[in-house]
């Protein structure tokens, strides 16, 4: 991003208070620096309140704007905003977006369909056993695993997701992107952050509120296709991430318990409102693989390079025509049926890392694509 325009986000980002008059300010002016060039009638216009319209103005930020650039400088940080190509587009269709998501990690993993895993901070041995079962084995069908870092069911699937071979996951944070909480869990954020994405709507050095931890779970819910409740009292968190999954359209999905556990009663609770019942990872995989094709559309829209023979959305990709654009094609060629890394790729094709990942995230959407141990080759015919 545009220095200009990654210091105007930031401003907008630290001016606090309600997103919905700063979306409506980026989309007027189209960019950050646009929308801070406009002045204070163009913000008060857009239903910025007082408070927000001084930190724009410079008049106060108490430093956030600094402490987040210096942390933008460091390697494998970015801030994603809502004028962005790059925002995710799942996230788009969520009540009260986030003006942008701040990223340690990779941010097109975002992008990639995923199951969030969800559960009680208090969880019984075999609740712990299930989500790092289900989400080892989810990891390991393609699917990234999302979860907030928490304590209980979220560590277990983090750390299941992370024992798959080439396993995604995401860790969605409900405090500043660099104030990894519980504590405890400071090694675990590291290892995401290596080889995944943690992500966080606020800024560094910002103070948390108690109200940021139920706001989070809209993100979760947001970037996933659907949501798994593992183990939940009758009133949890959990099911405010499920209740959130189900208005956006997303699947639910529920593990039973016994009737005497108290942290079964939430998931019996789901269950009986319509959540799918789920017994083993392979019935959440079947259920969630054809909604991939909703990240495909959006992936090819915002690349602007549609795939031959991929047709409308309501076709299914025959998955062995070669891509249509020239840099496609480029990389089409430079894929064969044996495994290749991306540093081999990037030196037969002349293009960037981020091009490559863009592209080979839609080959592999479109099925054209099989990725193993970080190496890409083309899908077998079956």
């Amino acid at each position: 991003m545009d220095p200009d325009a990654s210091t105007a986000l930031l401003r907008l980002v630290v001016a606090g208070g309600a997103s919905a008059p700063r979306r409506a300010l980026l989309d007027a002016h189209g960019d950050p620096a646009a929308a801070l060039a406009a002045g204070p009638d163009a913000w008060r216009a857009a239903g910025l309140d007082r408070e927000q319209r001084a930190v724009l103005a410079g008049r106060a930020d108490s430093g956030q704007v600094a402490l987040a650039q210096a942390w933008l400088a460091m390697p494998m940080h970015h801030v994603v905003g809502w004028h962005d190509p790059d925002y995710p587009a799942l996230l788009r269709r969520v009540a009260s977006p986030p003006l942008a998501l701040f990223v340690a990690g990779d941010p097109l993993l975002a992008w990639h369909p995923g199951v969030a895993v969800v559960g009680s901070r208090t969880a019984t041995a075999g609740g712990l056993k299930n989500a790092s079962d289900f989400a080892r084995a989810m990891a390991t069908s393609g699917l990234a695993v999302a979860s907030g870092l928490a304590a209980g069911i979220d560590t277990a699937a983090h750390l299941g997701a992370l024992a798959a071979a080439d396993g995604r996951t995401l860790a969605v944070l409900g405090t500043a992107i660099d104030d990894p909480y519980p504590r405890r869990n400071t090694a675990l954020y590291g290892r995401i952050a290596a080889s995944g994405a943690v992500i966080s709507e606020h800024a560094p050095g910002s103070t948390p509120n108690k109200g940021a931890f139920p706001a989070r779970n809209r993100i979760l819910a947001g970037l996933t296709l659907g949501t798994l409740v593992v183990e939940a009292a009758w009133r949890s968190g959990a099911l405010i991430t499920a209740r959130l999954a189900a208005e956006c359209g997303r699947e639910v999905f529920a593990l039973p318990g016994s009737i005497h556990n108290p942290m079964a009663r939430g998931c019996h609770r789901l269950i009986r409102e319509g959540a799918a019942l789920v017994e083993t990872p392979a019935e959440v995989v079947g259920a969630l693989a054809p909604l991939a094709t909703v990240l495909g559309d959006a992936l090819r829209g915002r690349l602007a390079s549609p795939m031959s023979g991929a047709g409308s959305a309501s076709e299914a990709p025959t998955g062995h025509d070669p891509p249509a654009s020239h840099q496609h094609h480029r990389l089409w060629q430079a894929l064969g049926h044996d495994p290749t890394g991306m540093d081999e790729l990037g030196l037969r094709t002349g293009l960037t890392a981020a091009d490559l990942s863009s592209m080979l995230l839609l080959m592999e959407l479109e099925g054209r694509v099989t990725v193993e141990h970080g190496r890409y080759s083309r899908k077998s015919c079956q």
